[in-house]
């Protein structure tokens, strides 16, 4: 699919950046447009690491922001994730969306969040934030859960399936977005998530798998 075929259900502010980097969507962010993704559909994209996860979530969070819906929370596993996904955006979008890093202080109710677009957090300082009744949640429009596989993580499962059921509640009307490489049970947390499911096993590099003994790799 040409990134050409989506320029009129994207904003122009957007297009005009991303027209820059690429000019064909990948297989999965195909999928995903097709699935409702550009309508604010619930989606659980299950791909295979660099196949364009990232690119779909933003695709969803900048339409919002940009056409006056409401702020994107994207929700990463791991402090360094967060700092690197945060440093992307704020490169790429930051003519068009104000963004923030909130993972410090779990105490705090971080209030000047309330003045940017797009939050990357984790979930755990997401969790604190909900705690502390922070008053821009109401104004979030779509939410973004890298690695939601973790669901099944023995020490961040419960925090995330906490977040998300309290999250779903008290969002109604907001744009679930689910990203993972792995997932084994995909059927079910879309169902439990409300979404449509995206499955694709194109990836920009073949994977090979094989045998390694003595030196030698035997591959099959």
């Amino acid at each position: 699919m040409e990134l050409k075929s989506i320029e009129k259900e994207i904003p122009k502010e957007l297009f005009g950046i991303l027209e820059k980097e690429i000019t064909q969507l990948r297989p999965a962010q195909e999928k995903s447009v097709n699935k409702g993704l550009l309508e604010g559909k619930n989606l659980l994209v299950c791909t295979p690491t660099a196949s364009g996860k990232t690119l779909i979530a933003e695709l969803a969070a900048m339409k919002a922001i940009i056409g006056g819906k409401g702020k994107a929370v994207y929700i990463a596993p791991l402090k360094a994730l967060a700092s690197e996904k945060y440093r992307d955006f704020r490169k790429r979008y930051s003519n068009i969306a104000k963004t923030a890093l909130s993972m410090g202080d779990i105490d705090s109710s971080d209030q000047f969040l309330a003045d940017y677009d797009l939050i990357v957090t984790t979930s755990e300082k997401f969790d604190s934030l909900i705690r502390h009744h922070t008053p821009w949640l109401s104004k979030i429009a779509t939410v973004i859960v890298d690695e939601i596989h973790l669901l099944n993580d023995i020490e961040r499962g419960p925090t995330l399936e906490i977040l998300l059921t309290i999250l779903k509640q008290i969002l109604k009307n907001a744009q679930f977005i689910g990203l993972s490489a792995t997932i084994g049970n995909a059927e079910e947390l879309a169902k439990w998530l409300d979404a449509e499911l995206v499955i694709d096993d194109w990836r920009p590099v073949k994977l090979h798998k094989g045998i390694y003994l003595d030196g030698e790799v035997e591959f099959y």
